[in-house]
């Protein structure tokens, strides 16, 4: 017999911290991957080169993935709210500094670094902030917090792209400060890592109030960095972010070379953001029925197949479809990892261990578009760093191959 005074569930805290994730990404990586749109005005502002222009980018990526090692297990300590709340201070702060740039030296300490440090506090102790909330739908709810990045690389590069054709990009850079701290902040203040506090287990179940038994028990850093999983985990993460990278650095003046507007090539990173965001919510979903480490090697497969296909788009719609079909893969990757590596070490320290693992990612982040403009620059051509990535995706799909299944918790 049903309890006619049956109360009214209520929505499970934890989705309300995979919203404020969502939040935070939006504005962080959104801000980060509008560099593109600003590519040309700023080699044309500084009289720069390709090579000058991508160490903007690389910088700021290396920062936001290298710092994720002293944030995440900050966040770990004290929790992850004031680390956060710092990271969006940060990058509003680069941004107002940018605007009133001289020399292309002043954009990389202020752009470049403060907004590089201000995503890698950010990042980090709120993607892990979620892991805690969740254990049988991991996939899923990292999936739509990372959507946020998705969403972000979409909206904010358009933005900024039409911005620069009205107002400049110095302008922009002003407009882009507002919009971090009006949605930044809010986000911040909801991020919680503690589900125990308010007597919850992950997934929502019930608890005993203040009971510890909620945070999934797990290794420690210490143990964790000696582990064969996070040995092969982290040689994966380095290898495929010196190719993703690549395409956020250079798709928009690759599409100038085949004769486009700044603002195709814009919409072309948005369109990867359209892409990842897709993938992060499909494949952060279905890898939860098949399997969280065989999806991440298919994702590691799609970007390398997906890459390649971009040596032989000249034209609108293959330029479209392969952000698309890359930012897809690219998506279920940065959904992927946060789960999977909970799912190895457990929920209690994922956030110091992520922070650890993604330093890789800094690593990649930082040489890959260097690099790849460095070539550029020697033999006016994209060919080479195009092939280099996806010889690097293979290498990732091998090492997360050999990875033995992860324990069920």
């Amino acid at each position: 017999m049903t309890s006619p005074a049956a109360p009214a569930a209520r929505i499970f805290h934890g989705w309300v911290v995979v919203g404020a994730a969502f939040g935070v990404l939006f504005v962080g990586f959104g801000v980060a991957y509008s560099f593109a749109a600003f590519f040309h005005a700023l080699r044309d502002e500084f009289d720069a080169t390709r090579g000058d222009i991508s160490l903007v980018f690389a910088l700021t990526g290396f920062l936001y993935f290298g710092l994720g090692a002293v944030s995440g297990p900050l966040a770990d300590r004290i929790g992850p709210k004031p680390v956060v709340l710092a990271g969006i201070l940060l990058i509003a702060v680069g941004l107002l500094l940018a605007a009133a740039a001289q020399a292309l030296w002043q954009i990389y300490l202020t752009y470049s670094v403060c907004v590089g440090v201000g995503v890698g506090l950010a990042y980090v102790p709120v993607v892990g902030a979620v892991q805690r909330w969740f254990v049988k739908k991991r996939g899923m709810a990292s999936g739509m917090a990372v959507a946020g990045i998705g969403a972000g690389t979409l909206a904010i590069p358009l933005m900024a792209s039409g911005s620069i054709e009205l107002w400049g990009w110095r302008s922009t850079y002003l407009t882009l400060a507002a919009m971090t701290l009006l949605i930044g902040l809010p986000a911040a203040f909801a991020v919680d890592n503690s589900p125990e506090r308010r007597g919850l287990r992950p997934d929502g179940e019930a608890g005993a109030p203040g009971s510890t038994a909620a945070v999934a028990a797990g290794t420690t850093l210490r143990q964790a960095v000696r582990a064969r999983p996070f040995h092969l985990l982290y040689l994966a993460s380095i290898a495929t972010s010196l190719g993703i990278f690549i395409p956020f650095a250079h798709l928009a003046p690759y599409a100038r070379d085949e004769g486009f507007s700044d603002g195709f090539g814009a919409l072309l990173v948005g369109l990867i953001g359209v892409g990842s965001t897709l993938g992060r919510l499909v494949l952060g979903s279905t890898a939860d029925r098949f399997g969280r480490r065989r999806s991440l090697v298919a994702t590691f497969a799609a970007m390398a197949v997906t890459l390649f296909s971009w040596l032989g788009a000249t034209d609108g719609w293959s330029l479209s479809l392969f952000a698309l079909a890359f930012g897809a893969a690219y998506g279920g990757f940065v959904a992927l990892v946060p789960a999977l590596t909970a799912d190895y070490f457990g929920g209690r320290h994922t956030g110091s261990i992520l922070g650890v693992l993604y330093t890789a990612a800094g690593v990649g982040a930082l040489l890959g578009p260097v690099v790849a403009g460095a070539m550029y620059d020697a033999r006016e051509s994209y060919t080479l760093p195009i092939l280099m990535a996806v010889v690097m995706n293979g290498v990732a799909m091998v090492c997360v191959a050999v990875l033995p299944e992860p324990h069920k918790g």
